[in-house]
């Protein structure tokens, strides 16, 4: 879809959304191709502050340039769209799960290969919590993850089994922690209805 109609598909399904510099261009697209686009990840950010959140997902850090997804989804439920095409979000992940992601299956085999560059093939999510288990996650930053992840679908036509976790996608990686995929999916589903 194009940025235009990924505004407003995350407006109409009820999300405040924050429009930050030049979104529309901002991306990595000289870096590789984007697309075929095939599901929604979730991330969670390591950090605190929803302004130096915002800021850190746009212009990333060193060794890792942003935008690091499209949008960041801060703790008060708002989206800060930083950018749009290519993001530094997914890195390299399983082949077998991009095939269960695109079939959409009800389950998801294990994530034990890291040889498909998922920068390509996912929109991304990253949401403001230190991802230790302990920071919470408020109803309204939860009922956001979930808008924003129904709302892309909406527009693909696709179910909730075309959003998971980084955790599900690459070897190694806990995002998100503090709530599970499947406790998410449930709610995409009950949305989508």
């Amino acid at each position: 879809m194009s940025a235009s109609a990924f505004l407003r598909a995350l407006r109409a399904e009820g999300l405040t959304v924050v429009e930050v510099g030049d979104w529309r261009d901002h991306n990595r697209n000289h870096k590789g191709p984007w697309g075929p686009v095939h599901g929604v990840m979730i991330h969670h950010t390591v950090t605190k502050g929803s302004k130096a959140t915002v800021d850190i997902c746009r212009k990333g850090y060193s060794g890792l340039p942003g935008p690091l997804c499209h949008g960041v989804i801060t703790k008060d439920g708002r989206v800060h769209l930083v950018g749009y095409g290519r993001a530094n979000h997914a890195g390299l992940g399983d082949d077998d799960v991009l095939r269960a992601v695109i079939a959409e299956r009800k389950t998801f085999p294990p994530d034990n290969e890291a040889n498909t560059d998922g920068n390509r093939h996912f929109y991304g999510f990253e949401c403001e919590n230190l991802g230790d288990g302990k920071d919470p996650w408020p109803a309204a930053q939860l009922e956001a993850i979930e808008k924003a992840a129904a709302a892309v679908c909406r527009h693909h036509r696709w179910n909730e089994q075309s959003v998971i976790g980084h955790l599900e996608w690459q070897p190694g990686k806990v995002d998100p922690r503090g709530f599970t995929m499947a406790s998410m999916r449930k709610r995409i589903r009950e949305r989508l209805k």
